[in-house]
């Protein structure tokens, strides 16, 4: 199934990186047959239930070469949800020129999202009370593994002029957002830190949805790889609960 809708920045790299691959990409659950938009299987496909907020923030994803093509990437479900998000490929050598762009683009107060300790010497560190009421913060996330996103870190001199901002991930904060069962062996998804970012600067409503929403697309992807699903079997009935809400109190404005 496939949603009416246009398709985003992550979606279109993904067709993009997909066209230039020579061989098939060959992860867990291979041989379903999924949806070419949110990638669980077709017969389990959430596209109709995407729903977009315009929220005063916006998303860089930064890509690992071949993280967009992982059917398990959570960083597509951040521009399912803010509709200001970008995705580029990272290259050591060659940074996309329309990368480049964006981060100069005055419209915007770029930061990257990444642990303190590994900042250059003399990085600013940026508080939210420091950010501009002038200009749309710009989240810069590194989506990869935690050993391929601090390669990507110290091989782009062009993050490094970057403020950068970083979160305390406490046990309160692993208790409410980290996925009780995750896909995956990280600790944190690329979605979840996004979440945590929104709730930062405010936008709890943008928040709120994106991590309903990472527990939908979870909960499907479990079950389109035929595997123990420990997902919550009531995630979309929350979600579809939360977005009525939402739409009941923009009515009453």
């Amino acid at each position: 199934m496939y949603s009416n809708q246009k398709m985003h920045a992550i979606q279109q790299l993904y067709e993009k990186r997909k066209a230039q691959s020579t061989r098939p990409f060959n992860a867990r659950g291979k041989k379903v047959n999924r949806c070419q938009l949110c990638l669980v299987a077709k017969k389990n496909c959430i596209c109709e239930f995407r729903k977009t907020l315009p929220i005063n923030a916006a998303f860089l994803l930064l890509m690992y070469d071949d993280e967009v093509l992982k059917p398990s990437n959570t960083g597509k479900l951040i521009a399912d949800v803010v509709a200001d998000t970008y995705g580029f490929i990272w290259s050591r050598t060659e940074p996309d020129k329309a990368l480049l762009a964006l981060l100069e683009d005055e419209r915007y107060q770029p930061v990257v999202i990444f642990p303190q300790q590994y900042a250059v010497e003399n990085q600013p560190m940026l508080a939210r009370s420091e950010l501009s009421d002038a200009k749309i913060p710009l989240f810069v996330l590194l989506d990869a593994s935690w050993r391929e996103a601090k390669k990507m870190y110290r091989k782009s001199p062009y993050l490094h002029q970057l403020p950068m901002m970083s979160f305390d991930f406490g046990d309160d904060y692993r208790k409410q957002y980290q996925l009780r069962n995750s896909i995956n062996d990280a600790q944190f998804s690329t979605a979840e830190v996004a979440a945590f970012a929104l709730n930062d600067i405010g936008q709890q409503q943008a928040a709120t949805q994106l991590k309903l929403w990472l527990e939908v697309f979870s909960f499907f992807y479990q079950k389109s790889v035929k595997r123990e699903n420990k997902g919550d079997e009531n995630a979309l009935a929350h979600y579809l609960d939360f977005i009525k809400q939402g739409s009941n109190d923009t009515d009453k404005k």
